[in-house]
């Protein structure tokens, strides 16, 4: 009898034990069933690795290839506007119209990307004379007062898009309709005074 409640003592005892060292607490996160239900083992879609390559998706590739002859939600308008960096496709873009109506609100954001995109080398301005210009640290860029004449809104659409001599491309900083909201505040350079002239640009958030 003495043995019998020994041995029932020692199978409480452990069976506690087994219990108590299966809880969580503090930095124990105690048992787990089946661990890959609660921690998956998620491929890094950035990232490859050419000792483990990915076996499900082709060619290895732990992100996959978009359909073929889909655009991404969101990106009409850069399908839109996909045009060749040649010299033709410069001068075709002369067809190229401001979808963006010339309100105080797209001018006044045209002129908040200008300044963030443009003015270290346009300056603030429009003069050429940014801080990397007036550092030697780029050549003198034409004023706006003397380019722009020269061009139309599809022409300069393209050179801020696909970039154009020394200047670089911002297609991928900007949004089609970035770029035409930074033409209109632009092209005020090139006229006098007016509703729409930087000196009287609205830095307003409403949406006109």
């Amino acid at each position: 009898m003495k043995l019998k409640n020994i041995t029932l003592a020692i199978i409480v005892g452990s069976g506690l034990a087994f219990i108590a060292s299966c809880s969580a607490g503090g930095d124990n996160p105690g048992t787990e069933y089946a661990p890959n239900m609660y921690h998956s083992f998620a491929y890094e879609p950035l990232s490859q690795q050419e000792d483990k390559p990915n076996t499900i998706n082709e060619n290895g590739m732990n992100m996959r290839l978009p359909a073929k002859n889909t655009i991404a939600r969101g990106q009409a308008d850069y399908a839109k506007y996909n045009l060749a960096k040649t010299a033709e496709a410069y001068e075709s873009a002369s067809s190229l119209v401001n979808t963006i109506k010339a309100t105080n609100y797209n001018v006044a954001e045209g002129k908040r990307l200008y300044n963030i995109n443009c003015t270290p080398c346009h300056g603030e301005d429009g003069l050429g004379n940014g801080t990397i210009v007036a550092d030697g640290k780029f050549p003198k860029v034409p004023s706006y007062a003397d380019r722009l004449p020269t061009i139309n809104d599809g022409k300069a659409f393209y050179s801020i898009k696909y970039g154009k001599n020394l200047m670089g491309a911002y297609g991928t900083v900007l949004s089609p309709n970035q770029i035409w909201q930074v033409i209109h505040y632009i092209n005020t350079f090139k006229t006098p005074a007016t509703d729409a002239s930087p000196s009287a640009v609205v830095d307003s958030t409403v949406k006109n």
